[in-house]
């Protein structure tokens, strides 16, 4: 179900959901939920499933029970735009949940952090602890390890033929950890591996580390 890394000499746990367990701090790390938007686009009519919107509460509960982590650290876009009906559901959820939660801001997340003091959770532009730096933007900042989310990463493994299959993943640098979009009908952005970088496919109900036998160029770049 899981697979650890160590960096800085401290142990991370990355977990087939998407979400990344801290160990020393006990956080629990996850992006790119985008809460509200299966309804959002139900509204204007796009055929997503109903049971979309409770698949992300469920996922929720199943990661924070699995680890039980003193705290959860959302790395932004926790909510995709302004308030509906999920936001209801997302009150439910969090009266819940005993753990401190905490919001990096994303560029999705204008809805009002009134709203979300209101429900004790804390949002702040970025996270530094130790020598981690935690943004929802991917950032280079010198004497920091980056956690961010924002891009939905993805790797395309190819197989025998034309045979080729599209993967969220970690995607990980020398500075730098891209966490996966955590959220379902989310969408990816695939990256082209880069010299020295580490991927982590979520492949089902287990995290998969791919080995790059092929060296391009990194796209970073997100619309």
């Amino acid at each position: 179900m899981t697979h650890s890394i160590t960096l800085h000499d401290q142990i991370f746990e990355m977990h087939f959901s998407g979400a990344l367990f801290w160990e020393k701090h006990s956080i629990l790390l996850i992006s790119d939920v985008h809460l509200g938007k299966v309804s959002h686009f139900r509204k204007y009519g796009a055929a997503v499933p109903q049971q979309a919107v409770q698949q992300n509460f469920d996922a929720l509960t199943a990661v924070v029970e699995h680890f039980k982590p003193k705290s959860i650290l959302f790395l932004g876009d926790l909510f995709h735009s302004a308030l509906n009906i999920e936001w209801s559901l997302f009150e439910q959820w969090v009266q819940t949940t005993s753990q401190e939660i905490i919001l990096v801001s994303g560029n999705h997340d204008i809805i009002s952090p009134l709203k979300y003091e209101a429900l004790n959770i804390k949002v702040i532009p970025e996270l530094t602890l130790d020598s981690f730096l935690l943004t929802h933007h991917p950032e280079e900042r010198d004497g920091f390890f980056n956690f961010s989310g924002h891009i939905h990463p993805a790797i395309k493994l190819s197989g025998l033929g034309r045979q080729s299959v599209r993967l969220p993943c970690f995607y990980k640098t020398e500075h730098q950890m891209i966490v996966p979009a955590f959220g379902e009908f989310t969408g990816t952005y695939t990256l082209e591996p880069c010299e020295g970088c580490e991927v982590y496919a979520l492949l089902g109900d287990a995290v998969l580390p791919v080995p790059i036998k092929e060296v391009k160029k990194r796209q970073f770049k997100r619309k």
